[in-house]
């Protein structure tokens, strides 16, 4: 298939209740490809219920070619005082091995941006893992900026 017509029959949609197998798969497959164990029975009960509440805590979006989903994207809100507007934050953009290098990711990727602006946000902010090569000049050549943050966590009984 050449690449106008994935181009062509590639679609964006929220995870529905119905679809919610389909983007825990996706989501093992990111596990997968980042080194990381993918939720368990409990969080995935929580992801599913985080996202298809009255006000989800994140929002889902798969990626398909035809009936097929082949990636997924999902963000949620934060806020800046300093501009006094929302901020996309980015959370997961995943596309399968198989259907990367067609420019799949980029059109999740553009849909994040176009939601952002939609939605009022002052900016849109995401982290890379420092060995993801294949994403990093993705992000600079769109004029992406790497920022001079330290990021910290807290989790467990630190928290």
């Amino acid at each position: 298939m050449e690449e106008n017509d994935r181009r062509e029959e590639f679609s964006i949609r929220q995870v529905t209740d119905r679809t919610f197998p389909e983007f825990l798969h996706l989501l093992e497959a990111l596990a997968c490809y980042e080194h990381l164990n993918p939720p368990d029975d409990t969080a995935r009960s929580r992801l599913k219920s985080d996202l298809l509440q009255d006000h989800p805590r994140y929002e889902a979006y798969l990626g398909r070619l035809g009936d097929v989903a082949v990636g997924f994207v999902t963000f949620f809100f934060t806020y800046s005082t300093f501009l006094a507007r929302p901020t996309l934050y980015l959370e997961d953009l995943f596309v399968l091995e198989q259907y990367r290098g067609h420019g799949l990711g980029g059109r999740l990727f553009d849909f994040c941006r176009n939601e952002a602006r939609i939605r009022g946000c002052g900016r849109m902010d995401w982290m890379v893992l420092t060995w993801n090569e294949p994403s990093i000049p993705f992000y600079e050549k769109i004029g992406a900026a790497r920022l001079g943050w330290y990021t910290y966590r807290l989790e467990g009984d630190c928290l």
